[in-house]
């Protein structure tokens, strides 16, 4: 919403000027705050952790994965960035082929790039095959005697290389997981809170029929204040906490952060935010398209709102 934006400002200052409560306390602003938020996302999605950081965010994501289905292993997508904890750079290819290695209960499947990657624009369904090539994957670890717990990936792969995956692709990859006994968890960290301009979340790109069981969010949420969070469904909540070791964190929700996340979203909706990332993506896009036209060294201008590459080319 923009370099110190006043209202911002002022909601934090006036929050910090009160007892600062951790979160083992109520305090109106979470629950106002997660009331807000899930009028944001689909019904389903009613269950809300709040942290400090999309790297806790996508770590806490797995954790409740792995509780609900009993399951290890996690499939992702190629050259993705999950977050900097151990946890995560073990599911982000574009951090562990320079560490560790790949881990044993780690699936890497194609990204669904249809400029570069393996099915591209003139394939005749590249939707059902980038899927398959998910669905090839579970019967391979199934085989080894592996079970999926997630597929993981940010609803636009951006250290991927800004990547719009075709519609319907989710659904397809979430059909094969949920028959595996997995979940869907879409990473949100980068490209949620209305950057994709007709939308307010990117998973939404890819239809009306899609939710996802977990979300994920960072970076926007706070406007530069360390604030994320976890929205999930009651039944994948109800299953983590059937383990009796409740979910705590000291500074997640507390209401300094609280009264940022909304004067966050009053902003967004006040200035008309998501309008404006429509727009000037439109004539972003249509400027980088007329230079596409000059330079053949542009390969490929996409993008969706603010959300936008340049693919260059040899």
């Amino acid at each position: 919403v923009g370099h110190c934006h006043p209202d911002v400002i002022k909601a934090a200052h006036e929050q910090n000027q009160l007892l600062n409560t951790n979160s083992r306390y109520l305090h109106d602003n979470l629950v106002d705050y997660a009331e807000r938020l899930s009028k944001t996302l689909p019904e389903k999605l009613c269950i809300f952790y709040f942290l400090n950081s999309g790297s806790e965010a996508n770590d806490l994501a797995l954790r409740l994965a792995r509780q609900f289905t009993g399951h290890e292993d996690v499939i992702v997508l190629d050259h993705a960035y999950h977050g900097h904890l151990t946890s995560l750079i073990d599911i982000s290819p574009y951090k562990f082929r320079n560490l560790g290695g790949q881990k044993e209960w780690v699936h890497v499947a194609p990204v669904p790039d249809t400029y570069r990657g393996l099915y591209r624009e003139d394939h005749e369904n590249s939707v059902t095959a980038y899927a398959d090539e998910v669905k090839k994957i579970i019967e391979h670890a199934h085989k080894r005697g592996r079970k999926i717990a997630a597929f993981f990936a940010e609803s636009l792969p951006s250290v991927g290389g800004q990547i719009i995956p075709p519609a319907g692709y989710f659904q397809k990859v979430a059909e094969h997981v949920h028959k595996a006994g997995g979940v869907f968890i879409a990473d949100e960290i980068q490209v949620g809170f209305g950057r994709v301009g007709k939308h307010f979340w990117a998973f939404q790109l890819q239809g009306e029929d899609f939710t996802p069981d977990i979300v994920t969010m960072g970076k926007p949420i706070g406007n530069g204040h360390p604030l994320a969070c976890v929205a999930t469904t009651q039944e994948i909540a109800e299953a983590f906490a059937a383990t009796g070791v409740e979910y705590f964190n000291t500074f997640g929700g507390n209401p300094v952060s609280c009264a940022v996340g909304l004067a966050v979203l009053d902003v967004i909706e006040k200035e008309h935010l998501q309008a404006h990332a429509t727009e000037v993506g439109n004539f972003l896009m249509k400027i980088l398209k007329e230079q596409q036209i000059k330079h053949p060294i542009i390969g490929d201008v996409r993008g969706c709102g603010l959300f936008i590459g340049v693919d260059l080319i040899k």
